[in-house]
Parts: structure tokens; sequence; C-alpha cells
């Protein structure tokens, strides 16, 4: 039977995960394969895509003539071999279609034709074709073309771009067709490249001495990076405490994979120190230019798109950015390094739910190369896998210069508001007199509040209204610059009420505050002071948080307040003081991993005074100080921190001993969705294997949401295949209404 080889595309754009087949042309034969870019025929239109796999399809078998590939859009697959077996893997572990695990490894902006590679019409100097004889010719009718010839002359690389000859030289066309004609010149189209560090000069900077606790975790990394090994080796978790250097370590093991001829990946958690991160590499390794890549949602799409071309084409060997950075396409690959591993949004919250952290786990497997995974405060994940034997551990206990860490006071905020007479104080004298003392020794303050708004909600005191969301069960935020109340979930946003709109009182009021009301209050305490806020609402332009960082460096800002952007990997030596304005605002939500967060951010907050030669000091404000949380990071004590909390969790049956898996439905219609989990569960019943635990369903903690009801099951189990195995063979049989959304989410961070 004859046989024809068929690949299977992945459609861009396509609302579904839905892909097609077609037939490899004779031209193509060869140079197809999985992972290549391809354009194809559509229906009445050309469409572009990935192809996820090749086989050989007995024609007789087929039902319809299948359409013929139009063409390679690549001369090369754009993903490797490894990124396509973790695609695999990943569609695998964490139940999600294997046509979104491929989107989410290519950029949008890299699927997109509109970010495609942006070109510019230039004028070059054919300068052997011209001669004292032509330039006087000329001279002498066309005083246009020689001033052209000339300019062309004196340029670099005899070259100059055809809108500036006519903006900056007015020169018109014409004259440059002439000289055209005379095969003086040539038009050719030339590459922009879009360069988010356009206008930066990058000044080599050479390796720190290292300390011995450095010298011992690099060598741990060097020996890991190994070529030629058997098998990969363990991840290393770099337990190093805030400003212990574990980024020089960074630098110092990413030099020795160049060295090597390999490349790198680092991961950071928050867009926000990417800027910072970006720039210390780019000073480190800018004696090849462009030799660093940064990837992340912040850049523009023709940004991210020439970015990740740079990857692509190995222009590039250091990869820089968020979560998605794991998928860069680099070759030889001899370093992943997870910076601040423990950090929640390394989690994708739509499909694929992935953890970056653990998929960078998995590709150094697949790769056969290094994973280095940083934190002052590890998750308690990583930290049982080292105790299991499962990673390497390296711990760093002592900051750089034998500086010690920075001295952290509790403040009772309960005794402070009994000071004012029952009013929720924003500072406490403390703080106040703390950062006076600041101001007046020109050193620099940050204040970290992580809730953004002017107020929490707002709220009548008669007859106890609470303006809610409309579309979620959550209450509507204060934002006194927009004059809206609005919705951190859906972006819903009203006009406040003037009057209670139940018992039309007046008296309604701000209850609680957040980085608008914060930033007021500091403003009018420290009238001299300059200071700036960073969060989502005031960081909104491009560069913005990059400028203002660098102004604060500079010292031209005294007081920086700002939420979780501000809260960790920042280094600024000249700040003395942080102050929590109030720690407890994730501390008592329904979440077992609420005190661990609270440490996390505590600590790491902490961790940015005191980071220079002058001592540091940190005044953390709590309604709840005796919580453990807050003690275990008053004395910077992880481990006394991990050893309590580890064995609650083994308690109660919670990670790092046993894996979770949450199903949400939802739906508009509320008995549609909490049925059709009913029937889902009783499914699930049925044959549940005996490692598996589950949950009745339940509403969830956020039961609407974007107008839709949500309810849930969870299922615990130590072996996380069994519950996927389990869960995929009753979902494969299922049929829900078409307004019943089903999702699950192996291994989620998020409870609601």
């Amino acid at each position: 039977m004859p046989l024809i080889p068929v690949a299977a595309v992945l459609i861009d754009g396509a609302s579904d995960d839905l892909h097609f087949s077609y037939a490899i042309p004779d031209n193509l034969f060869g140079m197809v394969a999985a992972g290549c870019r391809v354009s194809i025929p559509l229906r009445n239109r050309t469409a572009f895509g990935t192809v996820l796999h090749v086989t050989e399809v007995d024609t007789d078998a087929t039902k319809y003539a299948l359409k013929p590939i139009t063409s390679l859009l690549d001369d090369k697959p754009i993903l490797t071999e490894p990124l396509m077996k973790l695609a695999h893997w990943m569609s695998d572990y964490y139940l999600a279609p294997v046509e979104s695990a491929f989107r989410a490894m290519i950029p949008q902006a890299v699927r997109s034709p509109e970010s495609a590679e942006k070109t510019r019409k230039v004028v070059r100097l054919k300068s052997e074709n011209i001669d004292s004889e032509t330039i006087e010719k000329l001279g002498k009718r066309a005083k246009k073309q020689v001033k052209a010839l000339e300019l062309l002359k004196d340029a670099p690389e005899n070259t100059i771009s055809l809108q500036d000859f006519s903006a900056k030289h007015r020169i018109a066309r014409p004259s440059i067709t002439a000289l055209e004609k005379l095969d003086l010149v040539e038009v050719i189209d030339e590459t922009v490249q879009r360069d988010p560090f356009a206008g930066q000069t990058f000044v080599e900077s050479a390796p720190l001495t290292l300390n011995p606790e450095q010298v011992v975790a690099l060598d741990a990394v060097v020996q890991a990076c190994e070529l030629n090994r058997e098998k990969p080796a363990k991840p290393i978790l770099l337990h190093g405490v805030t400003g212990s250097g574990k980024t020089e370590v960074y630098l110092q093991a990413i030099q020795h994979c160049l060295d090597q001829g390999r490349g790198a990946i680092v991961l950071v958690p928050e867009i926000s120190l990417t800027p910072q991160t970006a720039d210390r590499f780019k000073t480190r390794f800018a004696k090849i230019q462009d030799q660093v890549a940064v990837l992340h949602s912040n850049l523009s799409a023709g940004e991210r798109h020439d970015e990740w071309k740079k990857v692509l084409n190995r222009q590039a060997k250091i990869v820089i950015g968020a979560r998605s950075a794991v998928f860069a396409p680099i070759e030889n690959l001899g370093l992943i390094v997870v910076d601040e591993e423990h950090e929640n949004s390394y989690k994708q919250e739509t499909v694929p739910r992935y953890q970056a952290r653990d998929l960078a786990v998995v590709r150094g497997h697949l790769e056969n190369c290094a994973v280095l995974l940083g934190s002052a405060t590890p998750s308690l994940e990583s930290w049982k896998n080292c105790d299991v034997g499962k990673y390497d551990l390296v711990q760093m206990k002592k900051r750089v210069d034998d500086r010690g860490l920075p001295l952290v006071r509790v403040i009772d905020m309960r005794l402070e508001a009994l000071k004012q007479k029952g009013q929720i104080p924003i500072l406490s004298s403390k703080l106040r007199l703390a950062v006076e003392k600041r101001l007046e020794q020109g050193e620099q303050t940050i204040l970290f509040l992580n809730r953004r708004g002017f107020a929490r909600s707002i709220m009548c005191p008669e007859c106890g209204y609470v303006a809610e969301c409309k579309h979620c069960s959550l209450t509507l935020t204060v934002h006194r610059e927009e004059d809206r109340l609005m919705c951190h979930m859906c972006g819903y946003s009203q006009l406040p009420p003037r009057q209670c709109p139940e018992c039309k009182s007046k008296a309604i009021v701000n209850a609680g505050y957040g980085t608008e009301r914060a930033e007021e209050t500091i403003r009018r305490v420290f009238s001299t002071a300059r200071v700036a806020r960073v969060d989502t609402d005031s960081m909104r332009k491009k560069n913005q948080l990059r400028d203002t960082l660098a102004q604060f460096k500079a010292k031209k800002i005294d007081i920086l307040l700002g939420t979780q952007m501000i809260a960790k990997g920042l280094h600024f030596p000249n700040v003395t003081l942080v102050g929590i304005l109030n720690s407890d605002v994730g501390l008592h939500i329904p979440d077992f991993r609420a005190g661990e967060r609270t440490f996390q951010l505590i600590t790491q907050v902490a961790g940015r005074a005191g980071r220079g030669d002058i001592a540091g000091e940190v005044v953390v404000q709590t309604y709840t100080p005796h919580h453990s949380a807050i003690q275990f990071g008053r004395h910077h004590d992880f481990e006394g921190f991990a050893d309590e909390e580890i064995q609650m969790r083994k308690q109660f049956h919670h990670p790092p001993y046993f894996h979770l898996a949450i199903i949400t439905v939802r739906s508009t219609h509320q008995q549609r969705a909490e049925f059709s989990l009913q029937t889902l569960h009783t499914r699930l019943k049925r044959n549940l294997p005996d490692d598996i635990g589950m949950t009745e369903p339940l509403p969830s903690p956020l039961i609407r949401s974007h107008d839709q009801w949500r309810f849930q099951i969870m299922l615990k189990s130590v072996n996380p295949r069994s519950i996927a195995g389990h869960i995929r063979s009753i979902i494969k049989d299922l049929t829900f209404p078409d307004d019943v959304i089903v999702t699950v989410d192996m291994d989620p961070h998020n409870l609601s």
C-alpha cells in the first residue's frame, strides 16, 4: 500500500486546540519535522501553524485527499527535541491538552504575523563604482546626488536609512533612484532590532571575590555542570540568607557554562525583578553584544519576538525572564537557575497550569543540565526533597563582607489602636520616629504594604452595607485617584456611592487601607520627604518601574512605598530601614500555606535593609504578634519555622507529604455547576484507588467570579500519577453541558 508523509499541524489563533493533517509535498520531504513552523491552506485563506508530529499514512485509508503544506516559515524547528518531550510530559502530568502545552511554549508574539521581523529601507554606497570623473559629471547637474554620495561616504558602514535621507537631509527619493540606475548605490531591506534596552550602555564588570560559603556553592554547581555525565546531576537547592551573594554565584556559574560553549536560563518570579537582574547580567556579560536575552510580558510584541529569535538563532546564550522563559529554545543548555524558587508566581493559573520551578527540574533531567534553585526562604516542597535526597542542599548563612542581618522589631498594633482611641493607625509611633531618623541622616526607607488601592472596602456603619462586585463574591476596593470602586478579580468598577444605597445614611465610611491611602498619610506626615509609590496602578507606563527604581538607586527618592513588586531581589545599599505596614494581610486567609507565605514575605522584605555598610532595621506592624510566622521571621529562623510547619503539614496530609489536585466546575448557572460536580464526584468515587483521598463537593472559597458559580472537590495522594490517571480515566468518558467548564489543577498554589 502506498504511504505518504503527513504532518499534524496546530493552527495559530484557533479558539480551541484542534489540529489538522496536511500532506508533505515532495519539495519539502525530509525538511518538515516536529516543531517546525509552516504555512498551510485553511478553507479559502493561508494560515500558519506548528507541526506537532510527522507520520506516514496509507493513502487508501484516508477518506479525503489531504491538502499539502504550502511552505516552511523557518529553516529549522523552533522547538528542540527536549522541548517537544517536555510538552508531552507537561500535558500528561497537568492533565492538559498537548496542544495547549505547545501554545504555551511558543509566545504569541512569535506566532503572530503582526509582530514578525521588522525591516526598513536603507541606502548603501557601492564605493567601488565611484570615481572622480563620475562625481565631477554629477556636480554640474545633480548637486543633491553628489550630496547623497558624500553623506554615504562619511556614514557608518556607508549606509543611511531611506527615511533619514528624506527627513534629515532633504534628499528626495528620485535622487536616490537616479544613483541606483548609475549603479552607485543600492537600496536594500535591513532588519531592525527591537531592543528593550535600546539607548542603554553597559560597561563590563569583573567577577567579585567570593567568600568561603560562595566558593563551596559555586563548586557544587560547577560539578553539576560537568560535561559527558552519564545521568543528570541532582538539582541543587541554594539556601542563602538575604544579601549572602547568591546572584554572584549565579553569574560565575553561568560564566563556567559559557566557557564550555553552553547556554543558561535564569528565571525570576516578578517582572519587577527583571530590569535590575537583566542590568546585572548585561553588565557582567557586556563583552559580547546581545548575549543576554530578556523575556517577559512587559515587553512589546515586537521586542518579545526579536528577543526570542535571538535565542533561536543562537545569538543569545543567556535568557532571563519570568516563568515562560523556562521554554526558551536554547540549544546545548548547561544550567537553569530558578531565583526565589518558593514564589507563587511560578505557578501558571491558566491551562496548562504548570509550575515553572518543577518544569525547570524536568527540563534539566531531559537535557542533562544542572538546575540551581535559590532562595532565602525555600518552599517546603524543595526543603523536603533535600531531606529525602532528591536534591542536594548548599547553604550560605552569612551575608557578604560579614554584614549582620537587620534587627527586626515587632509592633503590636492593638496597643497602637488603644493609644489612638480605636482608630486603625497606618504608622505606629516607633515606625514614624525611625523614618524621621533616616531622613535626618540622609538614608533611605522602604515601606511595604501588600494591598493596592485607597481602602479595602466601603461600608455603612448603621446598617452594615458593604459594596460588593456584581460579578464576583468580593468586596469592591476604593481607588481614590480614579474615584472608583474596583474589583481586583474581574476589573468591574463603579462610582462610589455618596450615601448608603440601602438605608440612605450619609455616614458611609472607608474600611481598611491600601497603598494609595498609605502614600497620602506618608506625604502628610513627612512633608519634606521625596516619596514614590510602586504598585500595578502607579507603574502602568512602559519602563516606568525601571525609571523609578533607578531614581531610588540614585538617592533621588527618600521613601519607596510599594506592594510585593519591591519585596524581593532588589539591592539598594543606602536602605537602612524597612517597614512592613500590615503583615497580617495574607495571614488569616483559608489556605494552609498562609503562614508559610507570611514568613517568606517578612523575611524577603526584611532582607532589603542593611545591604550596605550601615546596619539595617526592620519594623513589622501586626495585630497577631505571637503567630509563629511573625516570631520565626523576627529571628530570621527559617529552619525553626520549617520544622514546626512541616510537622503540621504531615499531620493533616498536606504538601509536601501529599500531592493535591483541585477539580473546579464553573458555570453561569449555579445549580448546573453544582449538579455537574456532584455527577463527576459520584463517578470518581466509584473504584477510587485506596491511595487517593477525596473531599465532598463544596463551594469554592471564592464561590462566584466573572459571573460564574464555582464548586470544587480536592483529591490527595502521595503519588500524583495515581491522581492524574484516575481523573483522566473518568473525565474522558463524561460530557458536560456547553456552559459548564471543568478544570483540573495539579499541585495548586491557590485553593480558591
